[in-house]
């Protein structure tokens, strides 16, 4: 017997849901839900972008910080004389013994004559350094390189030791310098109003090293450190 639709107590009463108004619901629901995960994981891939773009920035920043900051290799230059004539080059005659104690030297600062029986350790002195030690590292042909350090400082200091080689070198401070550089070798003295000027590479090139120093290529480390060495 086939139900009468227009039956009244087939009918929705007032305040009921029918099944079609209920699907619809849980759909509506459903695409809600779904609109919320989509929305989650667009602001995750959003948060990862800014993330990974934020990293990928300081990276880069940091690669070109260290090309740009990292300090030059040391210069180099060929051991031995080449017989070159260096414009205000001055030359002396310098005797070569071991004393104790302290010695008045011809020139100021010392290109050789007697020294303390104890080499100076090459390198760089931020500090004075004792002239009979420093004296004995020149008998081993380095190149002592003092600046007065009222004039050369900051970017022409770093300019100065632009110039050096990793070994066979002393740079320190010196007090009372006719000019604000002055390059010394066993015998050998070029002063310079510049850390610009080219004349100090021709120096090194000429003297670092010298054979003609009393003790060439002799031990330029292991000895004595003085105050105020990097």
């Amino acid at each position: 017997m086939t139900p009468n639709r227009s039956n009244p107590a087939n009918k929705p009463q007032h305040g009921q849901v029918t099944v079609k108004q209920q699907r619809e619901q849980k759909r509506q629901e459903k695409l809600v839900e779904y609109q919320k995960q989509l929305a989650k994981r667009r602001r995750s891939k959003l948060v990862w972008w800014v993330v990974g773009s934020t990293a990928a920035v300081v990276i880069i920043g940091l690669v070109v910080a260290s090309v740009v900051l990292a300090p030059s290799p040391p210069r180099q230059y060929e051991a031995g004389s080449e017989g070159a004539t260096i414009d205000g080059v001055e030359t002396f005659e310098n005797t070569a013994e071991h004393v104790e104690g302290v010695v008045e030297y011809e020139q100021s600062p010392p290109a050789g004559g007697p020294h303390n029986a104890v080499w100076l350790n090459c390198g760089v002195y931020d500090q004075p350094v004792p002239n009979e030690n420093a004296v004995h590292s020149m008998e081993h042909s380095a190149v002592w390189v003092t600046y007065n350090p009222d004039e050369v400082a900051g970017d022409e200091l770093a300019a100065l030791k632009s110039h050096l080689p990793s070994t066979y070198v002393v740079l320190s401070p010196y007090e009372g310098l006719e000019t604000p550089i002055v390059m010394s070798n066993w015998n050998q003295q070029l002063k310079v109003d510049s850390a610009d000027d080219e004349r100090i590479g021709e120096f090194f090139e000429e003297y670092w090293r010298s054979q003609n120093a009393p003790e060439p290529n002799a031990a330029c480390t292991g000895a004595y450190d003085a105050p105020g060495k990097q």
